[in-house]
């Protein structure tokens, strides 16, 4: 009988893992010109499919800072095959949508459409990125809608922050520009920058086709041979390398009294996307959590910074960043206080830094782990994250990471690993501090260097 309990409690555990086991995989092929085709078929009848491309604002210099953001705008303009409004139409008719954005390091053009029309997806996709017209009446049209975009931007003071904290943090680098640009370069771009970024980056190896949803794996390489086959591969002296940048400790201060509330983020340094040290920095990060005064439990949540926020009236919201770029990253916190408390904030989030260094404990370890692990599936909900999870995964990693070894991953963390870390990262560090609005009590940047090392009093 006792056999039999066992046999049945093998048996129970062995279904349990087959469900963890039993998400779809992700399979990937290359084309002979280096783009890699990957998809994950979960028999949806809607599906995403996107291309991913290793170009953004990284790749720019002084003088084209810009251009790939501009490209972006540019696609949806009309093709030699189709004008702007055949376009629209079409894709209105299918019930699609189709969406593009551009960060520092990837530029991304993506339709989401019934899985029965993935063929017309990826024929649209592979016209408006190797056919698009670039008009000269477009380009100028396009210049007032970025121009008008960037007063937009302005206005949201936390992108302003953390454009500010990439300018000082990797000062005379190419993370430290702007993905829109300076004015001066938007209102001087022209037809040539645009084709001269294309024919530059714009090449088979440095591309993601990436689908999910209701997509056949086989149907969707057959697509790729027939609309992407023909783009360039690597060129014979190679692709243009990545742009080293380096992070210098430094502030900037923008003081403006007549502003009712001080936004200002911190940050040292962390790791980028491959290095080993970056899921610990993701518990930490995760360990330090967020608040807003919102939030119904402030003093009963498990971030200690959160509890100590609420109860001392201390700022209106914060949140932990941890921020990867494939070389490099930022981790640190955003935080928006009265002009009155902003000096209290930063000494407890740099208290509080420090005890990630030195004392924290496996109980809060364990529940930022389960947090963190919640966090990833609870992302993971639709096939555009997911065809999201794939692109981004295959251009930093170069594979699409099973949840069965991030989980694995995250699970062998444990409070010796975060305080290592931790203290890898943040202790004696000189970090990057920007701030906006009325500053006057923020700590001067030595008070704030002497904060990232526990001082006995």
């Amino acid at each position: 009988q006792c056999v039999h309990v066992g046999t049945g409690r093998l048996r129970a555990s062995k279904a349990a893992t087959e469900v963890i086991l039993n998400v779809p995989e992700t399979r990937v092929s290359p084309l002979e010109n280096g783009l890699q085709v990957a998809s994950e078929d979960s028999g949806l009848s809607t599906c995403t499919v996107g291309l991913w491309i290793d170009a953004g604002s990284r790749y720019e210099n002084e003088k084209n800072n810009g251009t790939a953001h501009f490209l972006e705008h540019m696609a949806f303009k009309g093709t030699k095959k189709r004008s702007q409004l055949d376009l629209e139409l079409e894709i209105e008719n299918m019930g699609a949508h189709l969406n593009a954005y551009t960060s520092r390091e990837q530029t991304v053009y993506y339709a989401k459409a019934f899985s029965k029309d993935l063929p017309r997806a990826v024929e649209i996709l592979a016209d408006i990125i190797q056919n698009s017209t670039l008009g000269e009446a477009e380009i100028e049209r396009e210049r007032g809608v970025i121009l008008r975009e960037m007063q937009e931007v302005e206005t949201n003071l936390q992108e302003v922050v953390f454009d500010y904290l990439h300018a000082t943090a990797y000062q005379k680098t190419a993370l430290g520009r702007t993905i829109l640009g300076p004015t001066e370069n938007i209102k001087s771009i022209n037809r040539n920058d645009l084709v001269e970024y294309i024919t530059t980056h714009y090449k088979g190896p440095r591309m993601v086709l990436a689908a999910a949803g209701g997509v056949c794996h086989d149907e969707l390489l057959d697509l790729a041979k027939c609309h992407f086959g023909n783009l360039p591969s690597a060129p014979e002296g190679g692709l243009p390398p990545l742009p080293p940048c380096s992070f210098t400790g430094s502030e900037i201060r923008i003081r403006d009294d007549k502003m009712p509330l001080a936004h200002l983020a911190i940050a040292v340094e962390a790791a980028g996307w491959s290095d080993p040290d970056t899921i610990p920095l993701m518990v930490a990060n995760t360990l330090i959590g967020n608040w807003d005064r919102s939030f119904g439990g402030g003093v009963n949540l498990s971030s200690k910074l959160a509890q100590i926020a609420c109860h001392g009236n201390l700022c209106h919201s914060f949140q932990s960043f941890n921020t990867c770029y494939t070389d490099t990253g930022l981790w640190g916190l955003y935080m928006v206080c009265e002009p009155s408390t902003i000096q209290d904030m930063v000494q407890f989030v740099q208290r509080e830094w420090i005890r990630l260094c030195t004392s924290v404990t496996e109980n809060e370890v364990a529940r930022a782990k389960n947090l963190l692990k919640t966090n990833m599936l609870l992302q993971l909900d639709g096939s555009t994250p997911i065809c999201e999870d794939i692109g981004r995964q295959m251009l930093c990693y170069k594979r699409r990471i099973p949840i069965p070894e991030l989980e694995a991953r995250i699970d062998a963390i444990d409070a010796q690993t975060i305080r290592d870390i931790c203290t890898k990262y943040i202790y004696d560090k000189h970090p990057a501090v920007a701030a906006v609005g009325p500053i006057e009590q923020l700590p001067e940047y030595s008070k704030i260097c002497s904060g990232m090392y526990w001082r006995r009093e």
